[in-house]
């Protein structure tokens, strides 16, 4: 018997931050999942955190049609800077890894229509114990700035969970102070929640952040995937809510062509991080990423789902603990929606699914338009009473989109 969770769906009125970036979620690429903080570039020269490595992934991004697809950010993660400030208690790079540095980086990127994202930490030190931005906000924004940044993920290692509620608004408004648009990354919620138990104030957080970061780090795991559809489906916090043009919550990085999932199950990852109105941040060897892989990334019903400009966060309807769970997502054109069927389930042969879609809200008398979104496939008209059947792969996911006639 299926579980009812009646979710509202509905985006929260409260402000977003005021600097008129992330309308729709970011798109591009991210080192972190698939390179971690490797340094050794003499023993590992294709897979080190150089300035060669994102050089590398930004001309691929532009051969390959990632950037027309919407994917624009080149993002580093830790393990960029050097050990310690310059002597006026700048941060600098490592000079051994970026020797052209990091506004040479932003320049190579934005001659390619690409964009530059860095890391940094509210604490006094980040998650691999490099200088964190606690007591040098200012100084560290007007750096980024000066760089040609164009997106601080801010992470929440080493700081005070009870001052970020000063923190994080505090080094938004220096990033805004500078006078260079910057979007905004916070792992405010997520540090609070994972760490502290503590409920978070998502007014301020999506007042403050354009992204914000609600749970675990992704790992390349089907196990810790599932967790994340979890967390997302439960909704303890209402945070579906504050989902809207300007600020949205991040699940984390895309694990399409790395070594954890199945393609059935990169696909499951791919269109829950569309319902979900998630940042799309791939986090792969783009030299030589599988072309299976590649095709989901790149899949264009998919993406158009995600960036959808109404920017609402799909909420779960119906689930089956560890097995049938559906969702849905409102969409700008009035009266669509995206439907997901999220197959979790593992035990070898797809499974069958059959609904009205009066069941699940859509109640336009004069019936809906039907499209299977990830292959592009017409399935007809169908009244509120008609039935809807799917066929849902092991561990994989159908959405449809549902358009009034």
């Amino acid at each position: 018997m299926f579980l009812l969770l009646v979710l509202s769906g509905c985006i929260y009125g409260a402000s977003a931050l005021n600097n008129g970036l992330a309308l729709t979620p970011p798109m591009g690429w991210l080192s972190w999942e698939r390179f971690r903080c490797e340094k050794d570039c003499k023993k590992f020269p294709n897979s080190c955190v150089d300035e060669e490595l994102y050089m590398a992934m930004a001309d691929r991004m532009v051969a390959d049609g990632y950037r027309e697809a919407g994917y624009e950010y080149v993002h580093i993660d830790d393990c960029w800077a050097a050990p310690q400030r310059d002597e006026n208690g700048k941060l600098q790079a490592d000079p051994q890894r970026f020797p052209s540095g990091m506004q040479a980086l932003a320049d190579y990127l934005h001659e390619k229509r690409l964009k530059l994202g860095i890391y940094t930490d509210i604490g006094y030190d980040t998650c691999e114990g490099l200088p964190g931005s606690e007591f040098y906000m200012e100084s560290d924004a007007n750096t980024f700035a000066e760089w040609g940044v164009d997106l601080v993920k801010t992470d929440g290692c080493n700081a005070d969970l009870k001052e970020m509620d000063i923190s994080y608004p505090a080094f938004g408004f220096y990033l805004n102070n500078t006078g260079r648009r910057m979007v905004y990354g916070c792992s405010w919620p997520a540090a609070q929640i994972v760490l502290g138990k503590m409920q978070p104030n998502y007014a301020s957080i999506r007042q403050h952040c354009n992204i914000w970061r609600n749970f675990l780090d992704v790992q390349d795991s089907w196990e810790n995937v599932k967790g994340v559809f979890k967390f997302y489906g439960e909704n303890k916090q209402n945070f579906a809510n504050f989902s809207g043009p300007g600020g949205f919550s991040d699940p984390d990085q895309l694990l399409m062509g790395d070594y954890g999932l199945s393609i059935y199950q990169q696909k499951a990852q791919f269109g829950m991080w569309a319902m979900m109105t998630s940042p799309l941040f791939m986090s792969v060897d783009l030299r030589t990423i599988d072309p299976k892989a590649k095709a989901i990334l790149l899949n264009k019903n998919v993406i158009a789902i995600n960036q959808d400009p109404l920017g609402a966060q799909g909420i779960m309807l119906y689930g089956i603990s560890n097995s049938l769970s559906v969702w849905r997502k409102p969409l700008a054109v009035k009266g669509s929606f995206a439907i997901a069927f999220l197959n979790e389930d593992d035990q070898g042969r797809p499974m069958p699914f059959s609904i009205h879609l009066g069941d699940i809200g859509l109640t336009n008398v004069n019936g809906y338009n039907v499209t299977n979104i990830f292959d592009n496939i017409h399935m007809g008209y169908f009244k509120p009473t008609s039935t809807l059947n799917v066929l849902i792969d092991p561990t994989s996911i159908v959405i449809v989109k549902a358009v009034p006639l």
